[in-house]
């Protein structure tokens, strides 16, 4: 058990940290707009990274740094993208979030954007694959139960962020509580962005 939960609470640390992902699925929570596929595509990609990294495939990421550099500058140009689209969003559009009156994007766009936000990310890499592969070594042979522990946060941390969100609905039922989060979004995306590049 102490493998077990070693992997959840370091799971849960490096996920914890305000990030494009979480941003995108707080967004999409409030909105309550595909929430279990966007969750549910969240929680398994990590599964996946979490498993390569700990069934010991983290050398993939450091043997070949062309794989490291093709995903920082995806991952810039897809941010940066994203974050100017938030600016011109909260600035020309009038959002809320009444049933009758708001759009629902098309799951084909949803998972795209899901998986563009997850897939795109080289620091998701950097922490599930690399980092929690490596960290998974120390168990030995108790590394299942620790690969067990990363993944359970993942799956609690997405689904508590995604459908928690809708508590906030009420609030963004008003378009400039909707504004201020899209220029929120927009800072985050570009900021980390650039943190992307130069990290």
């Amino acid at each position: 058990m102490y493998a077990f939960f070693s992997g959840f609470w370091l799971g849960l640390s490096l996920i914890l940290a305000i990030g494009t992902q979480n941003a995108f699925v707080l967004k999409q929570g409030i909105k309550k707009e595909h929430v279990l596929l966007i969750v549910l595509l969240c929680a398994l990609s990590d599964a996946i990274l979490i498993w390569i990294g700990v069934g010991g495939f983290g050398y993939l990421i450091t043997s070949f740094p062309s794989l490291q550099t093709f995903a920082k500058y995806g991952g810039f140009i897809f941010l940066l993208a994203y974050g100017i689209k938030s600016f011109w969003s909260a600035w020309t559009m009038n959002h809320n979030l009444k049933p009758q009156s708001q759009s629902v994007s098309s799951v084909k766009k949803i998972i795209l954007l899901t998986l563009a936000f997850t897939w795109l990310n080289p620091h998701v890499y950097l922490d599930t694959v690399v980092l929690l592969g490596s960290v998974s070594t120390k168990f030995q042979e108790d590394s299942a139960f620790f690969g067990l522990g990363a993944t359970l946060a993942s799956f609690i941390f997405f689904f508590a962020l995604g459908f928690g969100a809708r508590l906030l609905a009420p609030l963004f039922s008003k378009p400039n509580s909707w504004k201020v989060l899209e220029f929120f979004i927009g800072i985050v995306m570009i900021w980390l962005a650039f943190v992307v590049v130069n990290g």
